[in-house]
């Protein structure tokens, strides 16, 4: 899509209240700025702020315990559950790898469940933390069913039943991360997040503290995102950019190093990766393909195969 002149180079809010009072009014003003920037700001999310201040506080509480103890919650299969040091994730295609460490909190399964040979069970710093599984657990649940509601006006901006998505990622393999980037020091080669698209479905991600979230605009220029208070920042993964054949593109972000005056102050932020259920067959979607816009994707993939290709490439599995 070309950048029509007269855009601003700014991501207008759209307030997640009008989904009750007008739900077309909502879906086109989200579905626009998904199809213009790959990203919403969706302001006015209505999350309790007391419960949400609750699990970052726990989030940086985690990140405050000797190196040590955080590796004892280090599991085999890298970034699937639980904490990745600092130093191990790479953007695909980079060299230099991410100035950050986090914790994954994914979904739980009952025994016997399909999808266990490759969801594994959570781990949780009960000895260090007793507050920390209730608290995470529950942000987990309220970013899943937010992301769910999203995915409501999305399909009906792809022309699709409203309930469209709610069979495909009912069960699918979301992450909660909590992110941490420490102080930098000193310019190098290495930045909070090299430049990527997400592999998922969408990402619903809470304002961070600090500054540093970028998205590249059509003409290759980075435009900020900086949030209001209250608001979540969401924006379009590779799943979904490939089932709709690129009608909603996963824009390229970064996480830049901050400026000088900031450098001694760490960055915490918490993404959440929603997923289509592992078995899910992304198969181009018949309504997004025509002449102007032919099928790019004529194989489909399962979502799972997708994942692992993609953790591959960035050194997560």
């Amino acid at each position: 899509m070309s950048q029509a002149p007269n855009l601003p180079a700014a991501i207008t809010p759209v307030s997640y209240t009008l989904i009750d009072r007008d739900f077309d009014a909502f879906t086109q003003a989200l579905g626009g700025s998904f199809a213009r920037w790959g990203f919403a700001v969706l302001a006015d999310h209505g999350l309790p702020q007391n419960r949400v201040d609750a699990a970052l506080a726990e989030t940086r509480a985690f990140f405050a315990l000797p190196e040590a103890t955080k590796l004892k919650y280090r599991l085999p299969v890298a970034g699937q559950r639980g904490y990745t040091p600092f130093g191990v994730e790479t953007a695909k295609g980079h060299a230099h790898y991410d100035l950050k460490e986090f914790w994954h909190v994914g979904r739980d399964l009952p025994p016997g469940h399909r999808f266990r040979d490759h969801m594994p069970d959570n781990v949780w710093p009960d000895a260090e933390l007793p507050a920390f599984r209730e608290r995470l657990s529950w942000l987990y649940g309220a970013l899943d069913g937010m992301g769910l509601k999203v995915l409501e006006a999305i399909a009906v901006w792809l022309d699709l039943p409203r309930d469209f998505f709610a069979a495909t990622v009912g069960e699918g393999n979301s992450i909660l991360r909590l992110l941490h980037y420490p102080p930098v020091p000193q310019d190098g080669p290495h930045i909070r997040a090299g430049a990527h698209e997400d592999i998922n479905v969408i990402t619903l991600l809470l304002g961070a503290d600090e500054a540093g979230l970028e998205v590249q605009d059509h003409d290759g220029r980075w435009i900020a995102i900086n949030p209001p208070p209250g608001a979540l920042v969401i924006n379009i993964g590779d799943m979904l950019q490939r089932l709709c054949n690129h009608r909603l593109p996963s824009t390229t972000h970064r996480v830049v190093n901050p400026a000088p005056e900031r450098r001694g102050f760490p960055r915490y932020s918490t993404p959440f990766f929603l997923h289509f259920n592992s078995d899910y067959l992304i198969r181009t979607l018949p309504g997004c393909v025509d002449a102007s816009n032919p099928d790019r994707y004529p194989e489909p993939i399962t979502s799972h195969a997708f994942l692992e290709e993609r953790l591959r490439e960035i050194k997560l599995a």
